[in-house]
């Protein structure tokens, strides 16, 4: 795999998980509720029993959750140069619903096999995190859009 594109796709999976973590860290201030998945992740490394101090688990959280928006970046890549969905905002739509059906279905796995006990309003944490997948998708798709743009001006104009 060439690594500028490599380098591309962590830097859009992070400008992606970013605005998407942002949006969750906001829905949870205004809603006075945990909704925010580098703290619930660091939270089930508790429920498992990981001799980790909770520094680490903090630590550990945010770099699973960032890893897993890179996942998804990779996927929608996959999807956009297979050609299977063209670079837009109704595939970004497509991709964000998708996303957050995976989102939901992961952490209701998550907390069944954690047995995770913390007070959370499942219902708003289901719904919150299904909006923060569609932006997450739609930052995703913007950012990939603009710097396809750069490397075909950088190209016209360099080689």
């Amino acid at each position: 795999m060439d690594p500028y594109l490599v380098i591309q796709l962590i830097l859009i999976s992070i400008g992606a998980t970013s605005a998407m973590t942002w949006f969750s860290y906001f829905v949870s201030k205004k809603f006075q509720k945990l909704y925010k998945e580098p703290v619930l992740l660091s939270s089930v490394f508790s429920e498992l029993h990981y001799d980790l101090s909770y520094g680490s688990r903090r630590k550990l959280g945010w770099m699973v959750h960032y890893f897993i928006g890179f996942l998804f970046v990779v996927g929608y890549h996959i999807v956009w140069v297979k050609d299977i969905l063209s670079v837009s905002l109704l595939s970004a739509l497509l991709l964000g619903i998708i996303s957050g059906v995976i989102g939901i279905i992961s952490w209701v796995f998550i907390f069944k096999i954690t047995r995770y006990q913390t007070p959370i309003n499942f219902k708003g944490y289901y719904i919150q995190l299904f909006f923060a997948h569609i932006i997450f998708a739609l930052v995703a798709t913007l950012l990939y859009f603009i710097t396809m743009l750069l490397v075909i001006v950088t190209k016209a104009y360099i080689t």
